[in-house]
């Protein structure tokens, strides 16, 4: 047995098959991923990694079986996903997860091919466990599929709380103990047991107020649209394919960055903190849309209109369109008399949570500081904005500054 001090969970003891996993490059490669990519740019001791937050999935995942009463090779089964459930990121966690995707048709959770081979294959095999039911439970497959990747997943339960610790933010803070020991299993279904209608919508409204927060902060997707830019055109410019890559860790894609001629302006940026800033800042209210289901290769042609009515090059033109708002929790489910109900048609807060996160929702055109301006005006033209939802950029004294915080 292997005892590891958590800034998170204080001591977590590592046994069995996951002691032996913990050993692998597989796993060891995850103390290179940043956990929260560019937002460190943002939140300077935001420094933790992929491989601690692996660690407190592996340690809650063990307390949640302990109170579920599952043992033997079923429980070993699990503990395995748990620490394995994020050895599929690429450098800088889901930062380029799109351009990978794109490539290689796999998102961070497809991981038969990882586990299938190599010393990964080896250490499960020898303790019993097949790597494709261990892979299938990473996916979030099975009755036990749902604690490593569901919507009461204990993967959210640590990442919450690791990452408030390390920015500072305090709203990720949750009673992850409380959650994990109120699980059970019914009919198949991963709920929450009678009286935890609260401790559901906690978990709910940290993700919420953590997002705008953190994760979405508009210097880290600024730093992050710059990474994916840099690492579209290393795979046009370079013999990297995305699979390779997916194997890298962050020092190796920031070394091909700079390393190529045609990425090494993004990456002397990223270096140095001389990001691009925002030209515009539309709410959801002012986009068209029909721009919000539109895919990579039509963005990137509204790009190269962008620049064109602005006359700048087509690098200095990032259009940023997120996702339409989701809210994964709301499907949680909970235990009210007696009855198993989701957290969606059982709590009020839901419905004020999504109305919030289509209010913070925002469409971002970034470029170089020098021609924001001209950017900004050309992508209202280009795009049919509507004036009054779009913030463009102001760059009188004081205003800039107010507006954009921290960049």
């Amino acid at each position: 047995m292997t005892t590891i001090k958590d800034s998170v969970h204080d001591h977590i003891a590592v046994e069995g098959v996951a002691a032996a996993l913990l050993e692998t490059p597989t796993v060891q490669r995850l103390r290179g991923v940043a956990q929260l990519g560019t937002v460190t740019l943002v939140y300077p001791s935001a420094n933790h990694t992929r491989f601690e937050h692996s660690l407190g999935v592996y340690y809650l995942a063990d307390q949640a079986l302990a109170h579920l009463g599952f043992e033997g090779q079923q429980a070993e089964r699990v503990r395995a996903a748990a620490l394995l459930h994020d050895v599929g990121h690429a450098p800088y966690s889901h930062n380029v997860e799109d351009v990978i995707h794109r490539e290689t048709g796999k998102y961070h959770d497809d991981v038969h091919d990882i586990l299938g081979s190599g010393a990964v294959a080896r250490v499960l095999s020898d303790h019993g466990l097949n790597p494709d039911r261990v892979a299938e439970l990473v996916a979030g497959d099975g009755e036990l599929g749902q604690l490593v990747s569901g919507d009461l997943d204990v993967d959210r339960m640590d990442y919450l709380v690791r990452d408030a610790h390390h920015t500072g933010v305090p709203y990720g803070t949750i009673d992850h103990e409380r959650l994990v020991r109120e699980l059970r299993l019914v009919e198949g279904d991963l709920v929450l047991d009678e009286g935890n209608v609260q401790t559901a919508e906690s978990l709910l409204l940290a993700r919420a107020l953590m997002n705008p927060t953190v994760y979405q902060h508009h210097v880290a997707r600024i730093a992050k649209a710059m990474l994916r830019r840099g690492t579209e055109r290393l795979l046009g410019e370079t013999d990297a394919d995305a699979t390779t890559i997916r194997r890298w860790d962050d020092a190796d894609l920031i070394a091909a960055l700079r390393n190529c001629e045609r990425t090494a302006p993004y990456a002397r940026r990223l270096d140095e903190r001389d990001l691009f800033k925002r030209a515009v800042w539309a709410e959801m209210d002012a986009v068209p849309a029909s721009l919000l289901a539109e895919d990579h290769d039509q963005i990137r042609d509204h790009e190269r209109a962008i620049a064109d009515a602005a006359n700048v090059e087509p690098a200095e033109v990032i259009l940023d369109v997120p996702a339409e708002p989701a809210m994964a929790e709301s499907a949680s489910r909970v235990v009210v008399n007696g009855e198993v109900r989701r957290l969606g048609e059982q709590s009020t807060l839901v419905g004020a949570l999504r109305t919030a996160q289509r209010d913070q929702w925002r469409l971002g055109v970034y470029a170089p500081p020098a021609v924001a301006d001209r950017v900004g005006e050309a992508a209202i033209r280009t795009l049919g904005l509507d004036l009054d939802g779009a913030l463009v950029r102001d760059v009188r004294p004081g205003i800039h500054a107010t507006l954009d915080e921290f960049n």
